[in-house]
C-alpha cells in the first residue's frame, strides 16, 4: 500500500538520515545526480551539505535550483519510504551562517577540500511510504 506523507513526516525523515542524492539540471548541461552527506537544517527548512568545487556545485550554481531525494528501503519486509524536495539552491557564503551550520555536526565521507557549503531550500516537498497491506 502506498501512503502519502505530510510535510511534518517528510521533515522528520529528512532529519533522520545523513546521505541523500542531489539532482541538478543546469541549462546546456546533462543532468547531474550525486550522493552527498547532508544535514536537514530545521531552522531554515533546508538541506545543507559541503562539497569541493566541481561539476555538481558548478551545475547547481548555474541552475539556481535543485532537487534532493532521500529514502530508506527494507528489502526483507518489502517496505520503505522516499522524500523528495526541490527549491532554490546556492552557496552559503556568510561566515556567521557557515559557523552556525558547523554546529549541525555534518561530516563528509569524501576526502579533500570540502569547503563549499551548499543549501537547497525545501520549497516543495513530497513523500511516500510503502507499507505491506494490513500493516497500516
Amino acid at each position: 500500500m502506498l501512503v502519502t506523507l505530510d510535510r511534518e513526516d517528510c521533515e522528520r525523515l529528512l532529519a533522520s538520515q545523513q546521505i541523500g542524492r542531489v539532482a541538478v539540471n543546469a541549462p546546456g548541461w546533462q543532468p547531474v545526480i550525486r550522493p552527498v552527506n547532508y544535514r536537514f537544517d530545521v531552522s531554515t527548512h533546508s538541506i545543507v551539505f559541503r562539497s569541493a568545487r566541481g561539476s555538481k556545485v558548478t551545475a547547481l550554481l548555474l541552475s539556481g535550483v535543485a532537487a534532493f531525494e532521500v529514502d530508506h528501503i527494507d528489502e526483507e519486509n518489502e517496505t520503505g519510504w522516499s522524500v523528495i524536495l526541490s527549491g532554490a539552491a546556492g552557496e552559503v557564503e556568510n561566515p556567521a551562517e557557515q559557523a552556525r551550520l558547523e554546529e549541525l555536526g555534518l561530516s563528509t565521507w569524501a576526502s579533500g577540500d570540502q569547503s563549499c557549503w551548499v543549501r537547497i531550500r525545501a520549497e516543495t516537498m513530497s513523500g511516500r511510504r510503502i507499507e505491506r497491506a494490513g500493516d497500516a
